[in-house]
C-alpha cells in the first residue's frame, strides 16, 4: 500500500496542469496514466493536419507560456512538444501503464482507497490517498453509435482517433459521420487527397472562422455574450452566406451562449464549406440503415461507400472505476454542478478538464483544485 497525499488519475493536459499547480505549493502527489506516455490522445490519436482551433492565448497551461515565436494557432506537433517541455519544467514523473481499476472512499480511515493494475509488471498496486483528482478526461473511450446493419459493411470502418491522413483513401467513396470540428476537417482532408467525400450533418451547427472565434472570446471578456453572438453570427453570415441550401442550418442559440450552456463548440471552417458549396463534398442527413456497402439515408437515398469514418467523439470512462463519486459526476461521467463550481466533489474528490471548456478550462480547474487542497491541508495542520 502506497500512502499519498494526492493521487491524480490521467497524464493528459488536465493531469499535468494539476501536477504543476500542486508542485508550486510543494504538495506531494502521485500521477498515474494507463497509456505508455503522457497526452496519448494528442500524441497518438490525432490526425496529422490538426492545429489547435483556438488562439494560443486561450490554450496555455498554468505557469508556462508558449515560446515567443510560436504561431497563433499551434500545430499538433508543437503542442506535444510544449507538453513535453511542461513535464520537464515541473519534473512531472507519471507512473505509466498504470490503469486504475477501482477507487472507493473509506469512511473509517477518511481517505480514498485505490486499486490499480501495473500493466508492465502484471501486478496490482494499491494507493491510499487523502485527495483524489479525476483527470482522465472526457475523451477516454471512442463513441461509435449503433447503426442498424453496420456490422454488414465490408469496407474500412475507423473512428477519428485512428485517422491520420486521407492519403490511403484517394479515389474511394468515403462517408464521414459527425459534423463537429474533427468530422468537418477530416472531410476536407479526404477531399484534398482525392477521395469522393460525403459527410452526415444531422443537427444545426455554427460555422465560424478561427478569427471570428478569437474575436468573440476576446470581446466576451468585456461584453454580454448575446451581443457578442449577434456580432459574430452577422459576420459569419456575411462570410459564408446562407448555408441552409447546402444542408447546414444554424442553431437558434448563438455560438458563445451555446458553448457556455451546453459545451458544444462552433465548427471552425478550414475550407470544408467552400468544397461543400462547389459540390466536391456532399452533405447528407441522418442514416436509416446500412446493407452491405449501401448506406440508406432517411430521405430514402441509397449510396454505396468504400469506407466510413466515425467522427462521433468520445465518452468518459470514469464511472467504470470510480465509486462514491455520484455527488460530483452524473451517469455519463460529467460534472453535475454547473460551471464554474463543477470541479469539487466531496471528501477530497476533484475533477479537472470535464467542463467542456478546452485548455483554458483545464488551467482554471487545476489552479482552483491546487488552491483548495492547499487550504484544506492548512486547516488540517492548523
Amino acid at each position: 500500500m502506497e500512502n499519498v497525499v494526492v493521487l491524480i488519475v490521467g497524464a493528459g493536459p488536465a493531469g499535468l496542469a494539476t501536477a504543476a499547480c500542486l508542485s508550486q505549493f510543494s504538495i506531494p502527489y502521485v500521477i498515474v496514466e494507463r497509456e505508455s506516455c503522457s497526452a496519448s490522445l494528442w500524441r497518438n490519436h490525432a490526425y496529422n493536419r490538426l492545429k489547435l482551433h483556438l488562439a494560443k492565448e486561450f490554450c496555455e497551461l498554468p505557469h508556462m507560456s508558449y515560446p515567443v515565436d510560436a504561431p497563433t494557432y499551434i500545430p499538433k506537433t508543437l503542442f506535444v512538444k510544449y507538453l513535453d517541455d511542461y513535464v520537464e519544467r515541473f519534473n512531472i514523473q507519471p507512473k505509466y501503464l498504470t490503469s486504475v481499476e477501482s477507487s472507493t472512499y473509506d469512511n473509517d480511515q477518511q481517505c480514498w482507497s485505490i486499486v490499480a493494475h501495473d500493466m508492465a509488471k502484471s501486478t496490482i498496486v494499491r494507493f491510499s490517498a487523502k485527495f483524489l483528482v479525476v483527470a482522465s478526461g472526457e475523451n477516454s473511450a471512442e463513441n461509435i453509435p449503433m447503426i442498424p446493419g453496420l456490422q454488414s459493411f465490408p469496407g474500412d470502418v475507423v473512428h477519428s482517433s485512428s485517422y491520420k491522413s486521407g492519403k490511403s483513401y484517394s479515389g474511394m467513396n468515403v462517408l464521414v459521420i459527425g459534423s463537429g470540428n474533427s468530422g468537418m476537417e477530416i472531410a476536407y482532408d479526404l477531399a484534398a487527397h482525392g477521395a469522393n467525400t460525403s459527410i452526415v450533418i444531422r443537427s444545426p451547427i455554427h460555422i465560424m472562422t478561427k478569427e471570428l472565434i478569437r474575436l468573440g472570446m476576446t470581446l466576451a471578456r468585456h461584453l454580454p455574450l448575446n451581443l457578442v453572438d449577434n456580432l459574430i453570427v452577422m459576420a459569419a453570415n456575411l462570410k459564408f452566406g446562407d448555408l441552409s441550401k447546402h444542408g447546414i442550418r444554424r442553431p437558434k442559440m448563438g455560438p458563445m451562449i451555446l458553448k457556455s450552456k451546453t459545451g458544444r463548440s462552433a465548427v471552425i471552417d478550414v475550407g470544408t464549406v467552400g468544397l461543400i458549396k462547389k459540390g466536391i463534398i456532399k452533405v447528407h442527413g441522418s442514416i436509416s440503415k446500412i446493407m452491405g456497402d449501401i448506406v440508406e439515408f432517411q430521405c430514402s437515398k441509397e449510396i454505396s461507400f468504400d469506407a466510413i469514418v466515425f467522427a462521433t467523439g468520445y465518452k468518459s470512462t470514469t464511472n467504470i472505476w470510480l465509486t462514491n463519486g455520484e455527488r460530483m459526476l452524473n451517469e455519463n461521467g460529467l460534472p453535475i454542478k454547473e460551471y464554474p463550481n463543477h470541479w469539487k466533489g466531496e471528501n477530497g474528490l476533484y475533477c479537472v478538464g470535464l467542463a467542456r471548456r478546452g485548455l483554458a478550462g483545464i488551467a482554471a480547474d487545476a489552479k482552483n483544485i491546487a488552491g483548495d487542497i492547499k487550504s484544506v491541508i492548512c486547516t488540517m495542520s492548523g
